[in-house]
């Protein structure tokens, strides 16, 4: 049966991979707004390149992460990629030490939701006035990272915290890709609360421990989201 430990171990998951996934899918997807922004032509085609694995399903996209790509045998994608540099075959998903099954997770839930993110940031982009550019522009300001700096950055502010505060509730919910990734949510190196509440109720068969932990878990993705909005200050004027 479940114990306080295990518990403690499924937050700790949650903190590693937010540590990894927020910052990551951050600078993607506001590399990639830019960067598409910025295109003249075809704009329209790169943005449905990017955007349409947000419409690929999470349990897809996982089996293919682990049964083609890092499945640890030496004809892997990745394997077959570190075999070009005369490195040896790693198992992706069954090593603790090192850690590089958060490799594994943490790029199939960035290229899964990255786009979105991205068209979030190009309609924030799209909303600064140009006015602004070309009055920096006037005054002797540098085209690149000084206006970045002090005219996209500053009038992002609230597309930035609304991608902070899905990534963050994302990070909460995630499980398709630990299930399937991480023998189906048995194995106790990578285990976020949804997997362990899932172990609890459904393998475990306790479903009062199981269903008292899915309602904490809500109170603490609305407590956790109401004081990261208030703290950033969400929906303030610009």
């Amino acid at each position: 049966f479940p114990t306080r430990r295990s518990s403690d171990l499924s937050l700790g998951t949650f903190t590693i991979f937010a540590i990894f996934i927020v910052p990551t899918t951050f600078i993607g997807s506001l590399g990639l707004a830019l960067l598409v922004n910025s295109i003249k032509f075809g704009r329209g085609f790169f943005r449905s390149v990017f955007f349409l694995p947000t419409a690929c399903s999470y349990v897809l996209a996982s089996i293919v992460w682990k049964m083609s790509i890092f499945n640890g045998i030496y004809y892997g994608l990745a394997n077959t990629i570190l075999a070009i540099f005369g490195q040896p075959s790693v198992a992706w998903t069954s090593s603790a030490t090192p850690p590089l099954y958060w490799v594994v997770l943490v790029t199939v839930r960035l290229w899964l939701q990255v786009g979105i993110y991205m068209i979030i940031f190009i309609a924030g982009l799209q909303d600064i006035p140009q006015e602004l550019y070309e009055a920096a522009m006037v005054d002797g300001a540098r085209k690149g990272w000084q206006t970045f700096r002090n005219i996209t950055l500053p009038m992002l502010r609230n597309a930035s915290i609304a991608v902070l505060l899905l990534n963050i509730i994302a990070a909460f919910q995630a499980f398709d890709e630990f299930y399937n990734i991480m023998s189906g949510g048995n194995s106790i190196l990578a285990r976020p609360p949804l997997v362990y509440l899932y172990t609890v109720a459904l393998t475990n068969q306790d479903y009062g421990q199981g269903s008292a932990g899915a309602i904490i878990l809500t109170i603490i993705i609305i407590v956790f989201t109401l004081i990261q909005g208030r703290f950033l200050g969400f929906g303030k004027a610009d």
